[in-house]
């Protein structure tokens, strides 16, 4: 099978050594993605429901990078860092998968990278 490494240019790609998706046949996976713009900036500081419909443009953008849709997504994964979230993070999910329905896991972390970060969500899609 021919691997697709799809980069969006951040500075950690290089330095972590990862792929902002990987592409293998028809399985495609995004790496953990936060509310971080391309100039390095938090969006929706303090507002975990602005920063999940960020981070779901961003995975789409990087889901369109690898030749997929949102529509082939079948599982997500949110790691939020207050349980306070879930409704937000929740309610940004179902504007993206309400008639998708992915598989989909929610858990609680104790933080992220950077304290203004308060969600991170990962995604594996089947493109046919």
């Amino acid at each position: 099978m021919v691997r697709k490494n799809i980069s969006s240019g951040t500075k950690w790609e290089a330095a972590v050594g990862y792929s902002r998706a990987v592409r293998v046949g028809q399985q495609v996976w995004v790496a953990g993605t936060t509310a971080v713009n391309e100039a390095g900036e938090v969006v929706g500081e303090g507002d975990a429901g602005a920063q999940a419909a960020f981070i779901f443009s961003k995975i789409e953008k990087a889901l369109a990078a690898a030749g997929a849709s949102m529509a082939d997504v079948v599982r997500t994964r949110m790691f939020i860092t207050d349980r306070a979230y879930e409704g937000a993070v929740g309610r940004a999910h179902a504007a993206v998968f309400s008639e998708i329905r992915p598989a989909a896991t929610m858990v609680v972390i104790s933080g992220l990278v950077d304290e203004r970060l308060l969600v991170e969500i990962e995604v594996d899609a089947c493109a046919g």
